[in-house]
C-alpha cells in the first residue's frame, strides 16, 4: 500500500520523531551532541524552518518545528541524517543506516497544544529518569526557554511569546508551567497522534485543517464481518 503523504501546513508546527534504527543509541559523547545541533541548525537555516523546542535523547529525538515552505521538514530531516550518518559511521568505524525508516510527525493545534508539547519534549529526560528536572538535562531548549540561556538554534513560538511583556516575564511564566505535571491525557494524545501521524487538536481544529487540504485527518473506522448483518446495517445508516 502506498503511503499517504504527511500532513503538512506552512507555517504551522510539527512535533517531529526521529528513532535510531532498533532504538540503538544514536549519541555516545558530547561532541555527538554538539554536531547534531549544529547540523540541525544549519539545515533548519537552508530550509526555512523554526525549532521551537527540542531535546536529544540517547536513541531518538523530539522536535517541535515550524517549516515556512510546504517540503521544509523533510528536507531538514534528509539533509541532518545525511551529514550525521556521515559523521557517526567515520566516529565509530560503523557501517550502513542509523535511523529507524521514516520519521513521525504530528499537525499540532497551536492554541490548545503548543505549549503542552514544548513540555512534553522538555520532561522527555525526566520521565526517563534521567534527572530529576528538565534544566539538569543539557541536550534540550529547556534552558533556552526557561532561563535565557544562549541558544541560536531555537525560535519562540507565538504563544512563547504571549507568556509575557519581556524576556524574564516570559520565562518565569515558562518556569511555572513546570511545576505541575503534564496531564497524563495530554501525554497520551501526543505521542498516539505523532506515533500514527495524524493531526493532534481539538474537532474544530481537526475539520478545519481537513477543509484545508480536503483530506480526511481521522483514521477509518474498522468495521469487522464486512459480510455480518450488524455491518451492512451499519454502513446502511451512513
Amino acid at each position: 500500500m502506498a503511503r499517504l503523504p504527511r500532513f503538512i501546513l506552512v507555517d504551522h508546527p510539527q512535533h517531529v520523531i526521529i528513532r535510531g534504527n532498533n532504538r540503538e543509541p544514536i549519541f555516545y559523547a558530547e561532541e555527538d551532541y554538539q554536531f547534531y545541533l549544529e547540523k540541525l541548525k544549519k539545515a533548519c537555516t537552508k530550509h526555512s524552518c523554526d525549532i521551537h523546542a527540542y531535546v536529544l535523547m540517547t536513541n531518538h529525538v523530539h522536535l517541535l518545528i515550524t517549516p515556512h515552505k510546504t517540503d521544509g521538514i523533510s528536507k531538514v530531516v534528509q539533509m541532518l541524517g545525511r551529514y550525521y550518518v556521515q559523521y557517526f559511521n567515520a566516529t565509530y568505524q560503523r557501517t550502513g543506516t542509523l535511523w529507524e525508516g521514516r520519521y513521525k510527525a504530528t499537525l499540532i493545534d497551536s492554541e490548545h497544544y503548543a505549549l503542552g508539547c514544548y513540555r512534553y519534549i522538555e520532561l522527555n529526560p525526566v520521565r526517563a529518569d534521567m534527572v530529576e528536572h528538565p534544566s539538569e538535562y543539557p541536550w534540550s531548549s529547556y534552558r533556552f526557554n526557561a532561563l535565557g540561556k544562549l541558544n541560536e538554534l531555537v525560535v519562540p513560538h507565538d504563544l512563547y511569546k504571549r507568556l509575557g511583556k519581556n524576556g524574564s516575564d516570559r520565562r518565569e511564566a515558562y518556569r511555572e508551567l513546570f511545576t505541575v505535571d503534564v496531564p497524563r491525557k495530554t501525554v497520551e494524545e501526543i505521542r498516539e497522534a505523532t506515533n500514527k501521524s495524524w493531526v493532534l487538536g481539538n474537532e474544530y481544529f481537526k475539520k478545519l485543517i481537513e477543509d484545508k487540504i480536503n483530506r480526511a485527518i481521522n483514521p477509518r473506522e474498522r468495521g469487522g464481518d464486512r459480510k455480518s448483518k450488524m455491518f451492512k446495517e451499519k454502513i446502511n445508516r451512513v
